[in-house]
């Protein structure tokens, strides 16, 4: 006669006894084609199945993550990015926003365009893409300068296009673009014959920042001309105020300029061109409109 098990009696409730069976049915714990509690609670102790904790990651490590796969992707790591995404959409806690991101990334192929335009980039080439927007439309364009940015805290390509359909920039800088990788169609990036630029268009834009912003400033060697302290007069109390930087920047692109001067508020104000002074301008009084403070004074 075969040894019999010693037998483990579980206090549970109803409902808990079904979650139990569907968790046997779902790890093929069955006796016959019923599933079999027992042999569930024998294969946790044997420990062919492992008990994981609950789907309780905080935020801070699902946000982490995906700055993580934004960076690899960034970085052309596209099996590492690849990886990390997977993990995520394995998670209960994601947002549905973000679920949908994610499972659209992971079905996009692999960037090979990042290595060939790092390759045309080192050589000079000019070189032609394709790229979709934000709407989905697929814009063409003839590339005579890149070169890889950061704004805002993600890497882009910056590029002088023949092309200016569409752009809103200023007509000084209408040729300059600022590509997503993720967004650039891997098929249609080739080589092309022509002179390779020097660099973006440009224009001279200065600032002045006050207080803290102004003592923590660190001159941005490669675009700032001139980095100086002035002594301004305060029209408003008539005293005599030393504390003001002045910056005199070359600027490619007024869209990445007035997203950095709105971030410090009342401590960063363009002072010229007037063309650029009017764009952050008309910036405000949008935002004004949007919060409906149009007429209201400060009491």
């Amino acid at each position: 006669m075969g040894r019999r098990g010693q037998s483990v009696t579980l206090s549970v409730s109803e409902q808990d006894k079904v979650q139990l069976e569907a968790l046997a049915l779902e790890f093929g714990m069955t006796w016959g084609d019923r599933p079999n509690i027992s042999k569930l609670v024998e294969a946790i102790a044997q420990r062919q199945l492992i008990i994981a904790p609950n789907h309780d990651w905080a935020n801070e490590r699902i946000n982490a993550l995906n700055r993580a796969i934004n960076a690899l992707i960034d970085l052309g790591e596209m099996h590492a990015a690849t990886a990390i995404a997977q993990l995520l959409l394995e998670r209960s806690e994601l947002t549905i926003p973000l679920r949908g991101e994610l499972e659209q990334f992971l079905q996009k192929p692999a960037l090979t365009s990042r290595i060939e335009i790092e390759r045309y980039i080192h050589r000079q080439q000019p070189f032609q893409l394709s790229y979709q927007d934000a709407a989905g439309r697929v814009w063409s364009f003839t590339v005579r300068y890149a070169a890889i940015a950061i704004h805002d805290d993600r890497q882009y390509l910056d590029c002088w296009c023949e092309e200016t359909e569409g752009n809103q920039d200023l007509p000084e800088l209408i040729h300059n673009w600022c590509f997503r990788f993720d967004r650039i169609i891997d098929a249609a990036v080739s080589p092309i014959a022509g002179d390779w630029r020097f660099g973006l268009a440009t224009i001279p834009v200065e600032l002045h920042l006050f207080r803290g912003l102004a003592f923590a400033y660190q001159s941005k060697t490669a675009r700032d001309d001139v980095n100086e302290w002035l002594i301004v007069e305060d029209p408003t109390s008539q005293k005599t105020v030393t504390q003001v930087r002045r910056v005199v920047r070359q600027v490619s692109s007024t869209f990445w300029l007035l997203r950095e001067v709105l971030r410090y508020g009342q401590d960063c104000e363009i002072i010229a061109p007037d063309s650029v002074r009017q764009r952050l301008s008309q910036e405000l009084v949008s935002l004004c409109k949007r919060y409906n403070l149009m007429g209201v004074s400060e009491n």
